[in-house]
């Protein structure tokens, strides 16, 4: 498929443009239909809720506050107070698209309840004709500049609300904007060249971009929450870009290595891209172990992520490898291809600031393992002090106006007047029930709406806001001991019960959606490396990541270390659904990594048996892939600060803070020192078992696949030492000859290197002085053989070697172009 899209490139590219421009013009003109619903099946807020829209069905529109507060020692019963106010609000009340405006204003004191104690702050209520997602921002906007209107000195008017938290969202994609262009620095930091950091950027946005459309148009069929595009894409620009990252980063070594182009980018999508498919899919798996949380709201989610995680796979394999057949030998920067030309082929094995360091891991494993422990434990400390709720407005930043309506509520009324309870009866004799309320400790005030259809509804006020844990204690007062002595069916409901009951249920199934996800990613590590201990130290590894990155959620977001820096508003309990969420995305992305830092080293231990060996050219090989793909998702997922959304920033920060320790302190340090001391026991699996398991290769096995080009002949050795090498070395087998000039004249010190298909360096000579050379090939198959000497262009040549020796005469030219160019 590799090769067909690389010679077919134009008509994979016009397919792919096409899918996007047609879908963006569906999405377009469908719209969208998101739908939170946060209420969980067999809950007492469900109940609640049921009751409630049973009672009083009309009551669907989005209802939103205006509040205004006046200086001390002034009323906001003045008649200059009311003389600004009240036709303010008669204009809003006039807008098309507002239902309802009720405000304290009304005839015979109707409205004195919206009136504080001290007189100094009055609200007023505008309902609108629809929810909040589907109220035209633009009035929401006219609603906002006409109540701020009234504005005077010693007058403040503030407005709060889901819709009117909708005007004070950044543009659409300003996150996605900024993290595209932080990871494009990287990129190109990386590659040094500007073609090979387009090409990751171009996939994700292929994969994100198609991913949103069809989330969009998902949204009219099924309940997709209004957060889940904002997840799919930052998980969509994370990995898009990252897959694109280790196939591009494949590609080029093998150029360097002497491969031409084509070669070089199906054996890429071969090795590397059987690698994006099977990490892509432990990806989709982890976010369908939502799924064991059975919840409706998750669902959605589940749908929008896994939905741009397979678009941004299906992107990597057949859209990149279409680009990588336009741009050619220009994947590589300009230095890059000029000194291919003058000194050939680079040496196989990895050198470097990579190369020490996995050294260094493998003379010190002990010290170094103890020492990431440390680290990651210390950073996990916090999670002991989580608490699952929901945020609201008093999250906000302070110098939103949404912010300052909550706090001038809370100021007038009481902290517990921003998440009112409703307790919901069956029935229309509730006095008993609302004097026992009332009497109730934690509670401020108590009211009773008229029955409708036999239903009660009373509104409870708690004296504590709607985050505190005392509002926790009031909800379980009620169910448990007030509702019971009062003699009637009731049940709490409102958004601050619905949250608890929320994070009651998240807390309860935890467990269970974790052992799924572990046991899933258990299995398929299993089976792609036929070892128990190696699945068991990722799992255990998935675990300590989780936990650490837990614990700077917790220090961020719930004790407030560096809100203010980050710009996030007030700290407040981490939201009840983010721990299913992130523990999702973060499974999958660390097995990403863990497949990409072990198939490596499974690749290298296939070949040589030698523990210590295969994890040293593991690391030193993909270190620093996996650390650079790092940085990317870590610049993505922060960007995500800047989205406006608190349940986002929350998600971005915690996946960065994950992503950075998983790559940086676990994949490059923890988990190679604890294979180094484990040793030959990393790759141990009983032989009942060897036999059970089904074959799923990650890297493909290095088969002959096409007739070396140039003169080559099978003939008798020409030297005895060929023989004994043979003889050594059992099936395998040699390539000599000789290397001269067009003149014919022999060439001294020209460098020989025999490559794998997969690029591995097998053997390095020198010819002789009479321009011979012999260079042992471990086995039957096919290689790649490249030739530099000072002064002549490089040569590049595929070879087939059989039992037999293999003769392979090579000519150099002066000035000639090598054929890797």
């Amino acid at each position: 498929m590799a090769r067909w899209c690389y010679r077919h490139r134009l008509v994979v590219l016009v397919l792919w443009v096409g899918a996007l421009f047609g879908l963006g013009a569906a999405g377009t003109s469908a719209g969208t239909d998101y739908s939170n619903v946060f209420s969980l099946p067999d809950t007492d807020s469900k109940r609640a809720y049921e009751l409630m829209t049973q009672a009083f069905p009309e009551s669907s529109g989005d209802t939103d506050t205006v509040v205004w507060r006046v200086d001390e020692g002034a009323s906001a019963r003045d008649e200059d107070v009311r003389s600004r106010i009240e036709p303010a609000l008669k204009e809003i009340a006039g807008m098309q698209g507002v239902g309802e405006v009720a405000g304290p204003y009304a005839s015979k004191g109707a409205g004195a309840a919206q009136v504080s104690e001290d007189g100094r702050i009055a609200y007023a209520q505008v309902t609108f004709a629809e929810e909040a997602n589907s109220v035209p921002k633009e009035l929401v906007q006219d609603v906002v500049d006409t109540a701020q209107n009234a504005e005077r000195p010693g007058l403040q008017v503030e407005l709060g609300g889901q819709a009117i938290t909708r005007t004070q969202e950044p543009p659409t994609g300003i996150a996605e904007m900024v993290g595209i262009g932080a990871a494009a620095v990287v990129l190109f930091l990386a590659f040094g060249s500007l073609f090979a950091m387009v090409l990751p950027i171009v996939i994700a946005v292929f994969g994100v971009g198609l991913g949103m459309l069809s989330t969009m148009l998902l949204s009219h069929v099924t309940d997709i929450p209004e957060v889940a595009p904002l997840l799919g894409s930052l998980i969509g620009l994370g990995v898009g870009i990252d897959y694109a990252l280790f196939i591009v980063t494949r590609h080029r070594r093998g150029i360097l290595r002497g491969m031409e182009p084509e070669e070089s980018a199906v054996q890429a999508l071969n090795t590397s891209g059987r690698a994006v498919l099977f990490a892509g899919g432990t990806v989709c798996i982890a976010l369908a172990g939502m799924l064991v949380m059975n919840m409706r709201f998750l669902d959605g989610v589940v749908i929008a992520a896994s939905l741009t995680v397979v678009l941004s796979v299906l992107a990597a394999i057949t859209l990149l490898p279409s680009l990588l057949g336009l741009l050619g030998p220009r994947v590589l920067s300009r230095r890059q291809r000029r000194r291919l030309a003058t000194t050939g082929p680079e040496p196989a094995e990895a050198s470097g600031l990579a190369a020490r360091w996995s050294s260094y891991v493998q003379k010190r494993p002990r010290s170094i393992a103890a020492l990431a422990l440390v680290v990651m434990a210390f950073l996990a400390l916090p999670l002991l002090s989580l608490r699952l709720g929901a945020t609201d407005q008093g999250n906000h930043q302070e110098s939103t106006t949404t912010r300052q309506a909550y706090d001038m509520l809370a100021e007038g009324f009481g902290p517990g007047f921003n998440g009112p309870l409703q307790v919901v009866a069956e029935e229309t004799d509730t006095g008993n029930l609302v004097a026992t309320i009332r009497a109730t400790e934690g509670v401020a005030r108590v009211a009773a709406a008229p029955p409708s259809d036999g239903i009660s509804v009373i509104t409870v006020v708690p004296t504590t806001s709607p985050q505190s844990e005392e509002t926790d204690q009031l909800i379980d007062r009620l169910r448990g001991d007030v509702i019971p002595e009062a003699g009637v069916e009731a049940h709490v409901g409102g958004v601050t019960a619905i949250f608890k009951d929320f994070a009651a249920v998240t807390g309860d199934r935890l467990p269970y959606f974790v052992g799924a996800i572990i046991a899933l990613g258990f299995l398929l590590l299993l089976v792609a490396f036929r070892s128990l201990v190696v699945p068991l130290t990722a799992a255990l590894m998935n675990l300590i990541a989780a936990a650490a990155s837990f614990g700077v959620l917790v220090a961020v977001f719930q004790w407030g270390w560096g809100t203010e820096v980050l710009g996030i508003g007030k700290e407040g309990p981490i939201t009840a659904f983010l721990p299913v969420i992130m523990l999702s995305l973060l499974f999958g992305l660390s097995m990403d990594y863990q497949v990409f830092l072990v198939s490596r080293m499974h690749e290298e231990w296939v070949h040589t048996k030698d523990n210590a060996r295969a994890v040293r050219v593991g690391l030193a090989e993909t270190s620093r892939v996996i650390n650079c793909a790092a940085l990317i998702m870590i610049c993505v997922f922060s960007a995500f600060v800047l989205s406006g959304d608190m349940e986002g920033a929350m998600a971005g920060i915690g996946l960065a803070a994950a992503v950075a320790l998983d790559a940086f302190i676990l994949r490059t340090a923890l988990v190679p020192a604890a294979m180094h001391l484990l040793g030959r026991s990393n790759w141990w699996l009983p032989a009942g078992l060897e036999k059970r398991l089904p074959h799923l290769a990650v890297e493909p096995r290095e088969e002959p696949e096409s007739p070396p080009e140039g003169p080559v002949r099978a003939a008798p050795v020409p030297h005895a030492r060929v023989g004994e090498r043979n003889a050594s070395r059992g099936g395998a087998s040699v390539v000599h000859g000789f290397i001269r000039t067009v003149e014919g004249d022999p060439v001294e010190g020209a460098v020989l290197t025999l490559l794998s298909k997969g690029g591995r360096q097998l053997d390095r000579v020198a010819s002789l002085a009479d321009g011979s050379y012999i260079v042992a090939a471990p086995s039957s198959g096919a290689y790649l053989l490249a030739v530099t000497a000072p002064g002549h262009a490089a040569r590049a040549r595929h070879v087939v070697v059989t039992d037999e020796p293999l003769v392979y005469d090579v000519e150099l030219a002066q000035g000639d172009l090598d054929t890797v160019n």
